[in-house]
């Protein structure tokens, strides 16, 4: 082995151990490079891995921003479109409104026109039973002939006025009275603890109908109905007429039968007068069929015209409607203190007729008959 040496100069102990633990330190660091730079490459692949990895998120973020984009636009877009669309649909709806609330109006109108031509023009009513006295008759038979029961009736439609709540009608005994109150633009009525003005208006009627009715009541020809079609025609008019000839029933001799099967109804008229009558005073008669008895309905035959049909109008002149009335008290008390301020002269009022006021909440129908007062 060769003595250890530098530049050929021969090394002592000393220097021996130095290079060796210089060799040994040497040996390390390389070592040591040597790992550094497998850190290094590492380090570097995970850097190109992180950037790899970094451009593909930036990437994924860029499209999702876009798409982000996108979808705000779209929303934006439909939003607006939405908006479009409620705003026609408020537009339409409003003008629905204002359709509605017109026609509202015109079926108002209509209906109080339809009302008033009812009042005006409406001649069918419920009329109610009256009593009538038999004065005597004016034409006699002559040459053994039956005059049928004639009457004329004369229906006069009374005219009148609704009153609303708020309203009172008042009528005065001279006409006077009620011009110079109606010349008022107001009327100052003193109170208990207050005044209340009052307006003054005349009054139209509506029109009003009068007519004639010409009744005839036949005295030997009654109306029997409620026939069943249990027979042939021939064969039912002779059950009629056997049924309606029976003394005992209260029935006479028979002149002729007159029979409608569709409805059901028949025309019998005696030879006699006073047994159509009777037997209308009884109202039911038993009908023979041969196949049993059953109850048939018996009527007086009679018929009517309607002749000198008038409409007439006119206007109270002695009645006048007051308005704009308040509920300040009791309705009667109410009353009395709008009469005793009309009857003083001072307030150009005079005596009162009749009054009649309605309260608020509730109406009064007012009929008027001919005028008779001087």
């Amino acid at each position: 082995m060769a003595d250890p040496s530098i530049d050929g100069q021969p090394l002592c102990t000393d220097d021996e151990q130095a290079l060796v633990q210089a060799k040994a330190e040497l040996e390390q660091w390389k070592s040591k490079l040597e790992k550094a730079d497998d850190e290094k490459s590492r380090l570097t692949l995970d850097k190109l891995d992180t950037d790899e990895r970094k451009k593909e998120a930036q990437s994924a973020v860029t499209s999702l921003m876009d798409a982000q984009g996108r979808l705000a636009l779209e929303v934006a877009n439909k939003m607006k479109e939405i908006e479009v669309q409620i705003q026609g649909i408020e537009k339409d709806s409003a003008h629905l409104r204002s359709n509605l609330e017109r026609l509202c109006e015109e079926r108002k109108a209509k209906k109080a026109e339809t009302d008033c031509l009812q009042r005006r023009f409406k001649i069918r009513a419920a009329i109610p039973e009256k009593r009538i006295k038999f004065c005597g008759v004016e034409k006699a038979e002559r040459d053994g002939l039956c005059c049928d029961t004639e009457g004329v009736f004369t229906i006069t439609q009374r005219p009148c006025t609704l009153l609303s709540g708020g309203e009172a009608l008042i009528t005065f005994e001279e006409e006077k009275v009620a011009q110079q109150i109606l010349r008022l633009a107001k009327c100052s009525v003193s109170l208990d603890k207050a005044k209340m003005d009052i307006k003054p208006f005349c009054m139209n009627l509506e029109p009003s109908a009068k007519f004639e009715v010409h009744l005839i009541v036949s005295k030997r020809t009654v109306q029997v109905t409620q026939i069943p079609p249990a027979l042939p025609d021939e064969r039912m008019r002779d059950r009629l007429e056997i049924s309606f000839s029976k003394p005992s029933l209260g029935g006479g001799e028979v002149e002729r039968v007159s029979y409608d099967r569709s409805i059901g109804t028949a025309q019998i008229t005696f030879l006699n007068t006073g047994v159509a009558e009777r037997l209308a005073l009884k109202r039911r008669h038993p009908l023979d069929t041969g196949m049993g008895e059953m109850m048939v309905d018996v009527k007086p035959l009679y018929s009517y015209q309607l002749k000198k049909f008038q409409t007439y109008c006119g206007a109270p002149v002695r009645s006048i409607l007051l308005r704009g009335i308040q509920d300040v008290m009791e309705e009667e008390d109410l009353q009395d203190h709008l009469e005793i301020h009309f009857q003083k002269p001072s307030n150009y009022g005079g005596e009162v007729e009749s009054i009649k006021y309605v309260a608020h909440g509730n109406e009064a129908k007012a009929f008027f008959t001919e005028d008779t007062a001087m």
